[in-house]
């Protein structure tokens, strides 16, 4: 798709007046995941998980890639703590991979990946960085998947089994616990449409997936809250910010791409209307007594991550159907039960990944956010954009996203403004990276790498970034 160049700030008013200042404690960093940046994918023990199986399944993933090599960080991981301290991150989010701790999903730790993890948050902390450790960023172990995957309860144990072994190894130095990264992606995308790792398109194993992970948080919050009391633990969603004027459409993707995780978790039990639209996928026998009290876990703060807008509307079924929700098509439907609603193409200007730009998104679910959850403090644990960069002698002038991160910062600036208690703002990502079903052809890196050669090159974005950091105050 076409990159449309953004307009200026005159014409499109979401830059912040000159001089605002971010308070102190307001922290700026970036984000990674294990499967997408580390490599050594047979290294010390490692297990497989389900991303090393879904990429070397031939068609899944763009340009047949794999994160077998990815960007290497696990051996060049004192290069990539000393670029993050040049720029003077203060907070790194980083995932573990369950397959390093435990190969199989359960059993035995394996004390060389624990270690990996040990020198990375030692590594941090000498850099004065904040370490945001999150327990599950979508690589199942491979194991457990052939015994059912997240469409197994006996997962979720197993995940509070491999929570309690991290943290007692890890709890005495890690601030931040994230239980999950955008359990939406792993059960949708990964049960029921099939773009993402096992692949199955199943809309009743979407649905069991989806309560599984829930309880899984619930586990590892109980985990977590007895082995490190004095550490803050939250989850990350990805929020569907929901427009259109079919009101119905809203209301029925609102219920499956958010209220499907806020309701249990922070309201304490599934939306009516949720059920009621899925009846006819699944009868739900898979929520058990006592599983809302168990998923309904008190949260130091919540992770918010936020890329573009989707329309719908209720399909006519007459015209085409549109289907420009954002995500690979690979079969199946990450929607179970509104199959009949459609996602509209929306106005640009696009990221590389064919997403609008859209900041006052953003802006809107934070202050939407903080008035259905008054007192739940919030962070952005991921916002950023791909776009076709260029290495020009020893400079990546990435212009589009310098503009974008801009745009969306300010953004954020605003819903403090009016009164969002917003904790923190974390770039995706540090490192260009495989990027999931897409490989390595789109770039979200505020660090370019060379793929042939593992050279890192600090984009203008992490320049700016580092500016802005510094100063506290957004760059002109």
């Amino acid at each position: 798709m076409t990159i449309d160049t953004p307009t200026h700030s005159r014409e499109r008013p979401d830059h912040l007046e000159a001089g605002a200042v971010f308070p102190a404690g307001f922290l700026f960093g970036s984000a990674t995941a294990a499967y997408q940046i580390e490599g050594a994918a047979e290294a010390d023990g490692r297990g497989p998980s389900i991303w090393d199986t879904f990429s070397a399944t031939p068609g899944k993933i763009v340009g047949g890639d794999t994160g077998a090599v990815a960007d290497d960080h696990y051996n060049r991981l004192d290069t990539d703590l000393d670029l993050m301290a040049e720029l003077g991150l203060e907070a790194y989010r980083f995932s573990i991979a369950w397959s390093r701790i435990q190969p199989t999903g359960s059993g035995e730790v394996n004390p060389a990946g624990l270690d990996f993890y040990r020198r990375l948050v030692d590594g941090l902390i000498a850099r004065g960085i904040r370490p945001i450790a999150t327990l599950y960023h979508w690589d199942l172990p491979q194991a457990l998947e052939d015994l059912g995957g997240w469409t197994n309860r006996e997962t979720a144990y197993r995940f509070a089994e491999y929570t309690r072994l991290v943290v007692a190894a890890l709890g005495d130095r890690v601030p931040v616990w994230t239980t999950l990264n955008e359990p939406w992606c792993s059960a949708f995308l990964g049960y029921g449409s099939g773009a993402h790792a096992p692949g199955v398109t199943d809309g009743d194993a979407a649905l069991r997936a989806m309560h599984h992970l829930n309880l899984a948080h619930g586990l590892a919050v109980q985990a977590i809250r007895e082995l490190a009391p004095h550490a803050e633990v939250s989850v990350t969603l990805n929020f569907h910010v929901v427009r259109g004027d079919d009101s119905e459409a809203v209301r029925r993707i609102d219920a499956l791409a958010n209220r499907s995780f806020t309701g249990p978790m922070l309201r304490g039990g599934y939306p009516a209307d949720l059920i009621e639209d899925t009846s006819t996928v699944t009868d739900w026998s898979f929520v058990l007594p006592g599983d809302d009290v168990i998923i309904h876990q008190p949260l130091d703060f919540l992770g918010v991550n936020y890329y573009s807008t989707t329309r719908v509307r209720i399909w006519d079924g007459v015209s085409p159907r549109e289907r420009a929700d954002g995500h690979k098509d690979a079969g199946g439907s990450p929607w179970p039960g509104s199959e009949h609603v459609e996602f509209l193409q929306q106005e640009g200007p696009f990221t590389a990944m064919g997403w609008n730009i859209a900041p006052d998104g953003l802006e809107e679910l934070l202050v939407s956010l903080s008035d259905r959850f008054p007192d739940l403090p919030l962070m952005i644990t991921e916002n950023g954009a791909a776009f076709e960069d260029e290495v020009v002698g020893d400079r990546v002038p990435d212009r589009l996203r310098v503009d974008y991160l801009r745009r969306h910062i300010s953004a954020a600036q605003r819903a403090m403004g009016r009164g969002v208690d917003l904790r923190g703002y974390l770039v995706w990502s540090l490192l260009d990276n495989f990027e999931w079903g897409y490989g390595f052809s789109k770039r979200f890196g505020i660090i370019h790498v060379d793929y042939d050669t593992q050279k890192r090159t600090v984009k203008d974005s992490g320049r700016w970034l580092a500016a802005l950091i510094e100063r506290r105050t957004i760059p002109e």
